[in-house]
Order: C-alpha cells, then sequence, then structure tokens
C-alpha cells in the first residue's frame, strides 16, 4: 500500500468532521484538518526513526563498572493502535552491562522511539527491551511500563485512575531473583517481585 499524500489525509478529517455531525466548512474547524494532520506527524515520528541508531555509539572505557544502570520515570505519550486515543506514562529501564555503556539519554530515545508509534503497551515494553539486548549485548534487562490508557478512561468502561503495568525481564534480571529485585526496589516497585 503506497501511504497517503497530505492532502488526502487532510481530506479523511474533513470527511471525519462531517461524519460526527459538524461542518468541517465553518471558522472553528476550517484549519482543523491541517492541525490534526501536523498532530499525528508528531505523535507518531517514531517511524521515522530507528531506535537502534541511538544504541551504537557506546563507551568502553569505564573503569571496569559492571553494575547496574537504571533510567527511571521516562515519561511517554503514545496512542493506542487500536482507538488511536493517547497513552501516558512512564517507563524505567535498566540494564546490567557487559564491557559497554550507552549515554543515558540514548535509553530515553529508544523509549521516544517506540512510544512515538501506533502501540500495544505490552509490545512497546518488549520492543523496548530487546532492542536494548541485542544491540548492547548486556548481562540482563528490565523495562517496566506504567500506562493510563485513555481508551479506557475517556470511552467505553470510563474508569478514572486505572494504570496498567507491564515489564520485560531478559537475562540476569530474569533469572537472578536478586537482580530482579534490586532493579524494582531501584524504580519504586519491590511489590512487583
Amino acid at each position: 500500500m503506497s501511504r497517503p499524500t497530505r492532502e488526502e489525509a487532510e481530506k479523511a478529517i474533513r470527511v471525519l468532521l462531517g461524519w460526527v455531525g459538524d461542518d468541517p466548512d465553518r471558522e472553528g474547524l476550517k484549519a482543523t484538518p491541517g492541525r490534526v494532520v501536523r498532530a499525528f506527524e508528531e505523535w507518531c515520528s517514531g517511524y521515522k526513526e530507528d531506535p537502534v541508531e541511538f544504541l551504537r555509539r557506546t563507551f568502553y572505557e569505564v573503569d571496569g563498572y559492571d553494575e547496574m544502570i537504571v533510567l527511571r520515570d521516562i515519561s511517554f505519550e503514545s496512542h493506542c493502535e487500536h482507538h488511536m486515543a493517547p497513552i501516558i506514562g512512564k517507563v524505567h529501564v535498566g540494564y546490567l552491562p557487559d564491557r559497554k555503556v550507552v549515554g543515558i539519554s540514548k535509553l530515553a530515545r529508544v523509549v521516544e522511539t517506540f512510544s512515538r508509534r501506533l502501540q500495544v503497551q505490552e509490545t512497546m515494553t518488549a520492543q523496548i527491551a530487546h532492542c536494548i539486548q541485542d544491540v548492547l549485548k548486556p548481562k540482563g534487562v528490565g523495562v517496566v511500563v506504567e500506562g493510563v490508557h485513555q481508551c479506557m478512561t475517556t470511552r467505553g468502561i470510563h474508569k478514572q485512575g486505572v494504570a496498567m503495568i507491564t515489564s520485560q525481564l531478559l537475562g540476569q534480571f530474569r533469572s537472578d531473583p536478586r537482580t530482579r529485585a534490586e532493579f524494582l526496589n531501584i524504580i519504586g516497585r519491590a511489590n512487583l517481585n
């Protein structure tokens, strides 16, 4: 399937505005199709980025550092692939390096790239963990994602204050209970152990 043009995308928004019962030609909505398309370009910018590239530049001169590295409370905004409604939350990432580390901003960029796609939280969690594992080849990786799904809070069952928590533990984060407990304690989620 070829990618639709910007003009086709804006026309689709006009159709949707008319379908919900409003007039796409009224003053307040005339520029809405362009605004919506620009918003989706931003919300879905992760399709244009390769998260692997962010992790390729590593550092070996770490004086033998081999303890856990954790970046917690990485905020993210995504959209569920079922309703295109926002998912907003935090991601916690940890890994046990094996002779090399990566700049911490690169971990946040990996999260950003996968979250800026239409997603299912479980898939996003696994994608982040496996990307880090596959590129850095650490002794283990832990990823915990906490997300509030607007497809559940603003439609359907309308349940407020509910957060979904998913995790992906690889290597020593899965096989060693002490490593797992340390990671979950650092991110303030010891109760998940």
